[in-house]
């Protein structure tokens, strides 16, 4: 398996419903579930399948992807051979919603003629799902099929593909003549003349596109039976490391429901929210419904629900702020909130 199957990830895509929380970074390395970030699951997913080689293929606002992943090391991908690789668009105005860009690709052309993997998973960054590739790549050599479109058990695309590198290959080479400009094209052209299949992953599986439907999957994480299909001990999902110490709890806190990272300072009340690394919520608090990024200051005798707070954001002493589970309220990253912008 080592060398049969290579992994390809765009990570060019850019929603507008999330711009808010991309003004900083890129989608792929949007934090998630308070210790993670989107990526970590395709990735993760890639490494537990056994495939020892990584194209990552960003676009713009890259900088605090390659930040996380680094050499690779923690997802044991710091390798002389194969291991993780990191081909930056040189194309700033192309179009980030089409999985897998021949012209993106071409620009790298060389990677994949040295590669000695015969088949190749392309796969978007934003999906929250927890798979093994090798079922696929055996169900897609017995079917003889050209490519295999990963589809969800709802019948939608999870615009996942599988296909032999080669071919893959000569796709990108003759994109000109085609017109085919990425694999969303030939799926859905009537006339290719491909053997295209169509595999039906059955397990749990959500694809981020927008703040609503951002928050809606980080607070159904809450609920132990999806906690249990995203984190496997089989399949774990790996990410960054970071040496923190404990969570601390002062005298009078009181959590329900809620996850804690590594690192914070809790003094107040903590329901349904998914706190991250390093943050501090000061006494009298309440905090409901909420996601709170990395190394958030919540001052005294606050109250918020439903709110993301993007990563250092200071919240002054009593201030109010209030949203609901179709509309957040969002503060961005490294903002101030006063008593006097209470809502």
């Amino acid at each position: 398996m080592k060398r049969k199957l290579l992994g390809v990830i765009d990570a060019t895509t850019y929603h507008d419903d999330l711009e808010d929380l991309l003004t900083h970074r890129s989608l792929a390395a949007l934090p998630f579930a308070g210790r993670y970030r989107i990526i970590d699951f395709v990735l993760s997913n890639m490494v537990n399948s056994g495939i020892r080689s990584v194209a990552i293929f960003p676009k713009m606002q890259y900088r605090s992807l390659m930040d996380h992943l680094g050499s690779g090391k923690n997802w044991d991908l710091n390798r002389k051979r194969d291991g993780l690789f990191f081909f930056p668009s040189p194309i700033v105005d192309s179009d980030g919603n089409r999985i897998g860009s021949f012209e993106h690709f071409a620009g790298n052309i060389d990677f994949f003629y040295r590669s000695t993997q015969e088949y190749s998973i392309i796969s978007n960054c934003y999906t929250i799902f927890n798979m093994d590739f090798r079922p696929i790549l055996d169900w897609h050599r017995q079917s003889g099929c050209d490519i295999t479109e990963i589809h969800h058990q709802d019948g939608g695309s999870m615009e996942m593909y599988l296909i032999k590198t080669s071919l893959l290959i000569k796709l990108i080479e003759t994109r000109n003549e085609t017109g085919y400009t990425c694999m969303k094209d030939i799926v859905n052209n009537l006339h290719h003349f491909y053997n295209i299949c169509h595999y039906e992953y059955n397990g749990y599986a959500v694809m981020i596109d927008s703040i609503e439907n951002y928050f809606s999957t980080s607070m159904n994480l809450l609920q132990s039976d999806i906690w249990k299909q995203l984190f496997i001990k089989e399949q774990p999902i790996i990410t960054k490391v970071k040496d923190e110490p404990p969570t601390k709890y002062i005298k009078g806190s009181y959590v329900k429901n809620a996850m804690i990272a590594n690192g914070c300072l809790i003094g107040g009340t903590v329901e349904n929210s998914i706190v991250s690394r390093g943050v501090k919520i000061g006494k009298g608090a309440v905090i409901k419904n909420c996601i709170i990024m990395q190394k958030c200051h919540i001052e005294d005798n606050c109250y918020l629900d439903s709110v993301i707070l993007d990563k250092d954001v200071k919240v002054d002493a009593g201030t109010h702020l209030t949203g609901t589970t179709r509309s957040p309220y969002v503060i961005r990253k490294g903002t101030k909130q006063g008593a006097l912008m209470n809502s």
